[in-house]
């Protein structure tokens, strides 16, 4: 195990952090919020002073496998996290430090839960950085550091794996340096057009900014309880709805675009399905409720939204959707299990990896019927390798696991079954809200400081997709 290069690395993401809190201490100068130096000097002190010690020289064994990756990007999110919940703490906007680091892996994490139930009450500069906390770890910051630091690609491959969700990692051209500036790109490209888009909707540059940040990591922090339904504004939700949707697609897709090769866009099965579910969801859920709305297109417009929220993983709402019919919520809960694309800003299990184990399930059904059949599992006509699907299946059982032991310690806090595994499930999945007190119009403030630890635990699973967080745990001190 190479530790000076575990270090190191989580040294560089420190100092991306730590830069990044500087954006938020420029709100409160605009604002003149008077904590703002002690609410975030102190964090950014704690964050640059280490990182910058750390990688004033790189070691001389600079190699990086699979085991290093995962547990540099896994102890960088820990570490991130814990400091990051600080500025709540010191500024007073969040006292209790176990509140502020729910918040705070919420953030990171693109999750959206939050223990908040006056969110107004905050300051602008602690409501910037929870939103900006969206947009770090929405394409990830191992990614950014990728982006802007000189490695080796052999290296920088296995530190991509760690962060990027799917059940397949691969490079956008030759050089993984090079694949994580174009992502970045995009990234940076698709929030700034949000932002133009919803400034013409008649928002404030500040409101602009946090939403676009939250929907670009589809996490669903607002500045408002009552999320974008606070505004009543058709053309602003449309708007957001259809970013969410478009920050939950693949992003090697958009490249593809960039470069000409619709082709590879047009067969993609991942986007045909989930732009698919989405249509179907939406129809279904509109017919179900239909009854509660003056009109089709009013119970569309809600539908649509709440949909493209939940698939996406990004948590906005406009609607209660306690007050929905239990088909329409069911339906909801489902989506939250599928997610959105992978290699997207999205959460959930990932549209692709549920693809391939119906497709891996209906290949074992005709070897039963004719075991001398030859078949095999294909995405986009193309065989899947067997590792992937293996992967895919191993994801699922070890997923299982750590969720029905997750609702089995939230349940200590004796609310029903159904609210303990809504909390469970939408954390998991970088959702926001579940259902009855955890939904759309609740929060988890009710919960103890053990399950708030449990449900941070589990999105941290969720974000990284298991394995970096159990791999560190459970790695051999030598």
């Amino acid at each position: 195990m190479n530790y000076r290069m575990i270090v190191y690395i989580m040294g560089q993401i420190s100092k991306v952090v730590g830069l990044a809190m500087l954006l938020p201490v420029l709100t409160g100068f605009i604002y003149g919020e008077e904590h703002i130096l002690a609410s975030f000097g102190i964090p950014i002190l704690m964050l640059l002073i280490p990182g910058f010690a750390v990688t004033l020289k790189k070691p001389q064994d600079n190699s990086v496998y699979s085991m290093e990756g995962f547990i540099s990007v896994a102890a960088s999110w820990i570490v991130v996290s814990a400091v990051g919940a600080l500025p709540f703490v010191i500024s007073g906007d969040i006292p209790n430090y176990v509140d502020a680091l729910f918040e705070t892996v919420s953030g990171f994490t693109t999750t959206g839960s939050s223990i908040l139930s006056n969110v107004e009450e905050l300051s602008k500069s602690s409501l910037f950085w929870r939103s900006f906390t969206h947009w770090l770890g929405g394409m990830g910051i191992l990614m950014f550091v990728i982006a802007i630091m000189s490695s080796n690609d052999s290296r920088t491959m296995h530190m991509m794996r760690a962060e990027c969700p799917g059940p397949k990692v691969g490079r956008l051209v030759s050089k993984s340096g090079s694949s994580a500036r174009i992502l970045y790109g995009i990234y940076i490209s698709m929030t700034a057009i949000e932002i133009i888009l919803l400034l013409f909707g008649g928002m404030s540059f500040y409101d602009a900014l946090i939403h676009a940040f939250s929907s670009a990591g589809t996490g669903g922090f607002s500045i408002y309880s009552d999320s974008v339904g606070h505004y009543g504004s058709l053309y602003i939700e449309m708007v957001i709805a259809v970013f969410i949707i478009l920050f939950g697609i693949n992003f090697n897709l958009y490249y593809y675009m960039l470069i000409r090769k619709f082709s590879a866009v047009f067969r993609n099965e991942e986007l045909r399905t989930y732009l698919g579910i989405i249509l179907g969801a939406t129809l279904i859920i509109t017919m179900n409720i239909r009854s509660l709305y003056g009109s089709f297109f009013e119970a569309l417009r809600y539908s649509f939204f709440m949909t493209a929220s939940t698939i996406t993983s990004t948590g906005f709402a406009t609607a209660d959707t306690n007050m929905w019919p239990v088909f329409s919520q069911t339906l909801l809960l489902m989506l939250m299990f599928v997610g959105s694309c992978a290699g997207s800003t999205g959460g959930g299990m990932k549209v692709s990896r549920i693809m391939i184990m119906v497709k891996a399930g209906i290949k074992e059904l005709k070897y039963i019927i004719n075991p001398r059949a030859v078949a095999s599992v294909k995405m986009d006509g193309k065989p899947i390798e067997k590792d992937v699907v293996r992967g895919a299946t191993s994801y699922l059982i070890i997923y299982a696991l750590l969720m029905f032991c997750s609702v089995l310690l939230i349940t200590l806090d004796s609310f029903t079954i159904e609210e303990s595994a809504s909390a469970v499930i939408t954390t998991m999945n970088n959702i926001g809200y579940g259902v009855g007190r955890f939904g759309p119009a609740g929060s988890f403030g009710e919960l103890s400081s053990f399950s708030k630890i449990v449900l941070s635990f589990d999105m941290l699973l969720g974000r990284l997709e298991i394995y970096p967080i159990i791999l560190l745990f459970a790695v051999k001190r030598r």
